[in-house]
């Protein structure tokens, strides 16, 4: 060897250092300081290395023994040529006075582990300084009551009286009396509100000259009163779909006719804009009218 004091130097340093190498794998960590008094925090930190695209399984920091962690810090990341690394930091206290120590954590990397170094920590409590005048414990002594605190006996009482008062009030209070309940109209059958529809119209007769709101109302009064008693689906259907529906229906061929006459009257009135004369509205809203008291008695 040409200087080997150098490689003793060299060799002294590697073993001295507490950083744990396999290849290219580092795991390192070290603390803040090695002297601390009981309850006193200390920053653990923790720096690793590893292959890029190699997994990594971190130190199991679920508890160390005899120390109490105040704060876990997250683990930063960055890659650089070396590889990828990791840096993390914990504010950790021990309440053991003594030597206590970290012991060594595993990190696995791609499923070898790599350990790092124990380290000591000398827990002290904090020295007594006998130079100090002993001082004892004092007596306890009362603290004169606020001024406000006089006042709460009669806000007290104010308060109670008033409550008193509301009470009183809600007590005498005269009630109403009980609504007294409406006798609930009876409904009317499908044939006596047919019937009680037909006379209002004829009562209104024609309001100024509105010969299709007219027609359409007796229309609608048939309607209502085949779906109401014969239990036919009529709302949604013409006309001449509801004469079809009516032909099942046993009814004498002269009132028939003269119904379905009646229904293609409306269809002219509300879709050709026809104008019956007063004699034919008469007849036709007497044949409708004849019609329901037909309906209703063969069914």
């Amino acid at each position: 060897m040409k200087n080997p004091i150098l490689y003793i130097i060299l060799i002294g340093c590697l073993i001295a250092s507490p950083v744990v190498m396999h290849g290219q794998v580092l795991a390192k960590a070290s603390v803040s300081r090695d002297q601390i008094l009981i309850g006193e925090p200390i920053t653990l930190t923790f720096e690793v290395r590893i292959p890029m695209g190699q997994a990594v399984t971190w130190f199991n920091l679920d508890s160390i023994p005899r120390f109490e962690f105040i704060e876990k810090g997250k683990v930063d990341t960055s890659d650089n040529i070396d590889g990828k690394q990791y840096h993390q930091e914990l504010t950790i206290t021990s309440f053991d006075s003594g030597t206590v120590v970290i012991p060594p954590l595993v990190l696995k990397v791609a499923g070898q582990a790599y350990v790092t170094d124990s380290i000591p920590i000398e827990v002290s409590y904090a020295k007594l300084d006998i130079s100090k005048d002993y001082r004892d414990i004092k007596e306890i002594e009362e603290v004169p009551k606020p001024a406000w605190m006089a006042w709460i006996p009669w806000i007290i009482g104010v308060v109670t009286l008033v409550a008193a008062g509301i009470i009183v009030y809600l007590l005498r209070k005269p009630k109403k009396p009980a609504p007294v309940p409406q006798p609930v109209q009876p409904k009317l059958g499908p044939y006596e509100e047919a019937l009680q529809a037909l006379e209002e119209l004829r009562k209104l007769g024609l309001q100024n000259g509105d010969v299709k709101t007219y027609y359409s109302r007796l229309n609608d009064i048939l309607r209502v009163f085949m779906f109401r008693k014969l239990k036919v689906a009529t709302l949604e259907k013409t006309n001449a779909e509801l004469t079809m529906q009516l032909r099942s229906v046993p009814m004498d061929k002269e009132s028939f006719n003269q119904l379905v006459q009646a229904l293609q009257v409306v269809d002219f009135v509300k879709f050709a804009k026809y104008q019956p004369a007063e004699s034919d509205t008469e007849k036709n809203f007497a044949v409708i009218q004849s019609a329901i008291k037909t309906l209703n008695n063969i069914s």
